[in-house]
């Protein structure tokens, strides 16, 4: 008899593998969409963890507060443009309308009034390559092209937190902590590593799959391992 391998214990939302959102800022969200421009400035630039952006805490003239993502060149004290007629530079969020062809923007929304979607990644950005009567066609930072309606809202400027995954973790210590943020368990051990009772990769006089490794799209907790419903098997050819 088997025991419960690792993806059937996280499938059952246990503490253990439970996202701690507990540890999160805010969610980085523009403010309800209005016809007037909007002025705010930034209190503060801000870590959350797990997102490894940093958030800019921007109070508006009324009162208000929200939380972006911080763009590039950021500071404290700026003086934020929030709406239609802002200026288009770093910083500023507008509608797509407004946004010059050519322009870097980030936190893009897709459907007006959602808040920002796209382009949030650190360093990512996407450009404003053309529009037409009712939509802007943008570049995403995955090369595809979209269309998003000329009033959805974006920020004007490249996400910060650039390079993160140039500087190297050096030690064992610093991914830990790395994940430990996050809903994922790390180290992860290889199923082939492991015994027979806990994985059906395991065992055997070497490590080895020892079976082929796809699987149906179907099959029950426990067996689903390895390459689900795998399109094709082989070595590629040509």
């Amino acid at each position: 008899m088997g025991k419960r391998i690792l993806v059937q214990r996280m499938g059952r939302g246990t503490p253990t593998f439970r996202s701690p959102s507990h540890l999160r800022v805010a969610p980085a969200k523009y403010p309800p969409p209005t016809d007037k421009l909007i002025r705010g400035v930034v209190a503060e630039l801000v870590h959350d963890p797990g997102r490894w952006v940093p958030l800019a805490r921007i109070v508006l003239e009324d009162g208000r507060e929200f939380y972006n993502v911080a763009v590039e060149g950021l500071r404290v004290g700026q003086i934020i443009e929030i709406g239609p007629g802002a200026k288009p530079v770093v910083g500023n969020i507008l509608p797509l309308r407004d946004i010059p062809e050519g322009t870097r923007i980030c936190n893009i929304e897709i459907r007006p009034g959602d808040g920002g979607k796209l382009a949030r990644a650190g360093g990512t950005y996407a450009t404003v390559i053309g529009k037409t009567s009712t939509h802007a066609i943008v570049v995403l930072p995955s090369g595809k092209q979209k269309m998003i309606p000329l009033n959805a809202r974006a920020t004007i400027g490249v996400v910060a937190g650039g390079g993160r995954v140039e500087k190297p973790l050096l030690k064992a210590g610093n991914a830990y902590h790395k994940w430990k943020v996050k809903a994922r368990k790390w180290p992860r051990v290889r199923g082939v590593a492991m015994n027979a009772v806990s994985h059906p990769h395991g065992g055997g006089s070497h490590q080895s799959e020892s079976k082929p490794t796809t699987v149906s799209r179907n099959a029950p907790p426990g067996r689903k391992v390895g390459h689900i419903a795998a399109k094709r098997t082989g070595r590629r050819k040509g």
